[in-house]
């Protein structure tokens, strides 16, 4: 988790991509959604990835 979060792209409040199969097998879904919740972090999932969005900004779907 520290190597995710302290990316180049995490650290200046970018968006990320990653497997969630790949977040399962590091450090458990249950352990990375708390760290989202503890940096006011969101992530949206689809078809096997989770788009991390690295800041507090409020997220609003398009279509």
């Amino acid at each position: 988790m520290l190597h995710l979060f302290s990316s180049k792209a995490a650290r200046q409040g970018a968006v990320i991509r990653r497997k969630i199969r790949d977040i399962e097998r590091y450090v458990g879904r249950a352990a990375f959604e708390a760290e989202l919740r503890r940096r006011g972090y969101h992530a949206v999932e689809n078809a096997g990835q989770l788009v991390i969005f690295c800041n507090q900004e409020p997220i609003r779907r398009v279509v």
